[in-house]
C-alpha cells in the first residue's frame, strides 16, 4: 500500500505565527497521513515578485512568501503541542553546507528523541538561492553534500568516544556526539537526489529516496530507482531497504475550468522555471533561463522583478506545467500517482500549492478536494 505524506510551508500568516503550519498539521491528522514535513528554506523558491494580492488571493493572509520560520524550531513546536494523533515528522529537505552537519546531526537527534523515534531527515546539496546570497560557498555542491552525510553518519556511529576525522569541507579533531539513539535507531536518512553521482550516493548512504517528482516522468524515476538499488547492493546493503520516495506539487479543485484557469496564472507557470533545461527540451522548447540551466537548484528568484517573471512565463507550455504539477480533480491526480506507483513509488510526499492562483475563495476551497486526494492515495 501506499504511503503517503504531506508538506507544508513553515510562513508566516497574519493570524497567528503557526496558523498555516498547525492547519497542515491537522489536515495530515484527518486524512490519515503517514507523514507531516516541513521544508528548510530561509526564502523562498517561488518568484516573490508575482506573489503578491495582484496576482494570488492567499498573498492577503501570508503576506510574504519570503518569511519562513525555522523549521526545526516549528517541528519540536508542534511535538511539544500535538501529544495525540502522533506523524512521522520529517525535513523536506535540509541543505549540507549551509548547516554544519554537526548541527544537522544534533538537531535531527533531538527530534527523534522528542518524538519517541519518528523523524526522519531529508537532505539534499541544497539551493543556490538559500546559500550563495547568505556568504555559503556553492562550489562544488556535491562532494560537500557526500562529506556532511558521512560526517552525519560517523558523529551518529562513534558510540559517544571522541572522532577524528579528515574531510576537505567537515573535519572533525576530538569531536564529542554524546546524544543517544531512540532504542538503538536513528533518525532515517532521505536524500533528495536527482543526477547520476547523487543516485550512486542515495544508494550507499540513504535509507529513502526523496527527490522532487517534477524532474522526472515516471519511467524516468524507474529508472533513476534502479541505478540507486544497483548503487546499494554494489555497498553491500539490502537494495529494497531504500524507501522509494517522492515529493509533488498538487493543484486541484472542484471546476475543471478553475483548475485550467489557475495553470494559466503567472504564478502557477512560474513553478515551471524550477524545473530544469532539460526537462524543458523534452516538449521541444528552450528553458526560458538557458538550455543548460538547472533549475530549482540554481534560480534565485529573488533577483527577478514583476516585469521579468511576466517575460518568463509568457510563453510556458502547459505539457511542461503538466509534467511540473499533478494536475486535476481528486479522481485525476490520484489516477496520475497511481502511475507512478506502478512505476516504483512507494511513499509520496504532496505539496498543495492551489492556494497560488487569483481568488482566494478558490484557492481556500481547494484544501477540501486536496484532502480527498490524500484520503484517495491511501487506497492506492
Amino acid at each position: 500500500m501506499l504511503k503517503v505524506g504531506l508538506i507544508e510551508q513553515p510562513l508566516h500568516t497574519r493570524c497567528a505565527p503557526t496558523a498555516l503550519v498547525s492547519l497542515g498539521y491537522l489536515s495530515a491528522v484527518g486524512t490519515g497521513a503517514d507523514s507531516y514535513w516541513l521544508p528548510d528554506h530561509i526564502n523562498s523558491l517561488f518568484p516573490p515578485a508575482v506573489m503578491t494580492p495582484k496576482y494570488v488571493g492567499a498573498a492577503r493572509l501570508v503576506s510574504d512568501i519570503e518569511a519562513h520560520y525555522d523549521p526545526w524550531t516549528v517541528l519540536g513546536h508542534l511535538v511539544a503541542r500535538n501529544q495525540w494523533g502522533r506523524r512521522r515528522l520529517g525535513i523536506g529537505v535540509t541543505d549540507a553546507g549551509r548547516r554544519n552537519p554537526a548541527v544537522t546531526a544534533q538537531a535531527a537527534a533531538t527530534l527523534h528523541l522528542l518524538t519517541r523515534g519518528r523523524t526522519i531527515l531529508g537532505i539534499g546539496t541544497g539551493a543556490r538561492a538559500s546559500n550563495e546570497p547568505y556568504g555559503v560557498d556553492w562550489s562544488k555542491p556535491v562532494a560537500r553534500f557526500e562529506e556532511a552525510v558521512a560526517t552525519i553518519r560517523a558523529l551518529w556511529d562513534s558510540g559517544g568516544e571522541l572522532i577524528t576525522r579528515d574531510s576537505s569541507f567537515f573535519p572533525l579533531h576530538n569531536a564529542a556526539f554524546r546524544l543517544p539513539p531512540y532504542r538503538g535507531t536513528w533518525p532515517r536518512i532521505w536524500i533528495a537526489s536527482h543526477g547520476p553521482r547523487m543516485l550512486r550516493a542515495t544508494g550507499r548512504y540513504a535509507d529513502g529516496w526523496f527527490p522532487a517528482a517534477f524532474q522526472y516522468r515516471p519511467k524516468d524515476y524507474a529508472a533513476g530507482l534502479q541505478a540507486i538499488r544497483s548503487a546499494a547492493s554494489d555497498a553491500g546493503r539490502d537494495p529494497l531497504s531504500v524507501t522509494a520516495a517522492g515529493m509533488f506539487f498538487v493543484l486541484t479543485g472542484y471546476n475543471r475550468d478553475h483548475i485550467d484557469e489557475a495553470l494559466n496564472a503567472h504564478p502557477i507557470k512560474a513553478i515551471a522555471l524550477n524545473s530544469s533545461a532539460r526537462v524543458w527540451a523534452r516538449h521541444g522548447v528552450c528553458h526560458p533561463l538557458g538550455e543548460d540551466f538547472a533549475g530549482g537548484q540554481d534560480i534565485i528568484p529573488q533577483t527577478l522583478d514583476e516585469q521579468k517573471v511576466l517575460s518568463l512565463t509568457a510563453d510556458v507550455p502547459t505539457s511542461v506545467l503538466r509534467e511540473t504539477l499533478l494536475a486535476g480533480t481528486p479522481a485525476e491526480v490520484v489516477e496520475q500517482v497511481a502511475e507512478w506507483r506502478d512505476h516504483g513509488l512507494q511513499y509520496a510526499v504532496m505539496s498543495n500549492v492551489s492556494g497560488i492562483q487569483r481568488s482566494l475563495s478558490r484557492g481556500l476551497a481547494a484544501s477540501l478536494p486536496f484532502s480527498s486526494i490524500l484520503r484517495g492515495l491511501r487506497r492506492l
